[in-house]
Parts: structure tokens; C-alpha cells; sequence
């Protein structure tokens, strides 16, 4: 959700190595098993650690499913906006005309925003209710919510160097907005829907 501060060097598409070198597939490779360890050491912790059933946020009259559905959905939007404004430094919205100058500054303050966003219902989740898995919802949720983590480390990663496969950027993001609608889907969605998961 964080992004880079330049638009690409090389077509869109192309699949080239940046580094020729087996040095940037070792670096990818290495970031993704970072990204791997984070959402495993998240699930141990949430798996472990006894819930306390209790709230992290006294707001008055709102309760905490509530304050996590909406703060979710605010999440949703602060990431379509990460999407359009990376589709257009990128050149996919080519209608519109080149990437305004502001375009760079929302990208990367709409990802800090989301990223901050995330952390009081995170938080919530596994200190309060810990990883569960008493249906199919709450089962894929909890192992969603350990994946965002996970490919957000893997991202930032990927972010840091100049030494990755060029499609590693779009890809780690995709992941990392896949893991977030799967969130969304399971939690604010059936809280606003009641829609429940079949049984697995």
C-alpha cells in the first residue's frame, strides 16, 4: 500500500530482469519467505495467545463489530484509490493523459493512511478474539487477516530494491489487494449483508 516515487523504466508488460543476475529472483524469493514467516508467526500469536474478549476502544454507543465494518470499508476505499492512482502512474489510464504530479504523493499517503487504518482492527482481532476457526467465514477471515500482513511485508520488500523481476511490484500488490477484499468480504461485507460462507 505504500509505493514507489517513480513511474517504470521499461514498457508495461515487459518481464525483464532489472538485474540480469540471478540477484533480483534470490531477493524476490527471499522477500516472499519474509512474507511467508510474518503471516505464519501472526497465526502461531493469534492461534496461542487466550482472546480476552474485550474491547481496545470505548466509543460510546458504537460497538466494536460496527466500529471494524466501518473502518474496513474505509480501508476499501483508501486501497481503490491506491489502485487508480498506481493504474495511472503506470500508464493504464492513458485516456485521462500523463500522471499529474500529485498523483505520487495521494499514492503513497493513501497507502500510509490504509496501513494505519488497519492496525486498531488488526489489533482487535488478534488480541480480542485471537485466530478462530469455528465456521468456514471466520476460518478463511483469520487466515486472510495473517495473509495481508505477510504480503504487505513482502511488498515493502519488493518496493526497497532495484534488483526485482519488473512484474514483482504489480503482482505483490495484486496479492496484497486480494487478501484485503478476501477481508472485507468475510467481515464488513457479512456484518453489513449476513451473508455467511457455505460450510466447508
Amino acid at each position: 500500500m505504500t509505493s514507489t516515487d517513480h513511474a517504470p523504466t521499461a514498457p508495461v508488460g515487459s518481464s525483464a530482469l532489472d538485474d540480469p543476475t540471478p540477484t533480483g529472483t534470490v531477493r524476490l524469493v527471499a522477500s516472499a519467505l519474509v512474507g511467508a514467516a510474518v503471516s505464519v508467526a501472526l497465526g502461531v500469536y493469534g492461534r496461542a495467545h487466550s482472546p480476552t474478549g474485550e474491547r481496545i476502544l470505548n466509543v460510546g454507543a458504537v460497538d466494536t463489530l460496527t466500529m471494524k465494518a466501518w473502518l474496513a470499508t474505509g480501508l476499501i476505499v483508501l486501497v481503490a484509490t491506491q489502485l487508480g492512482s498506481a493504474f495511472w502512474m503506470f500508464g493504464r489510464l492513458s485516456r485521462l493523459g500523463p500522471a499529474p504530479t500529485w498523483i505520487g504523493p495521494l499514492h503513497r499517503w493513501s497507502g500510509t493512511a490504509a496501513f494505519l487504518l488497519t492496525l486498531p482492527v488488526a489489533y482487535h482481532c488478534l488480541w480480542s478474539l485471537g485466530f478462530q476457526d469455528r465456521t468456514t467465514r471466520v476460518l478463511v477471515h483469520s487466515l486472510a487477516g495473517c495473509a495481508f500482513y505477510g504480503a504487505l511485508a513482502t511488498k515493502l520488500l519488493v518496493l526497497r530494491s532495484d534488483r526485482m523481476p519488473r512484474w514483482a511490484v504489480p503482482v505483490a500488490g495484486a496479492g496484497l489487494v486480494t487478501t484485503l477484499a478476501v477481508i472485507w468480504l468475510t467481515s464488513a461485507l457479512w456484518f453489513f449483508t449476513g451473508l455467511e460462507l457455505p460450510p466447508g
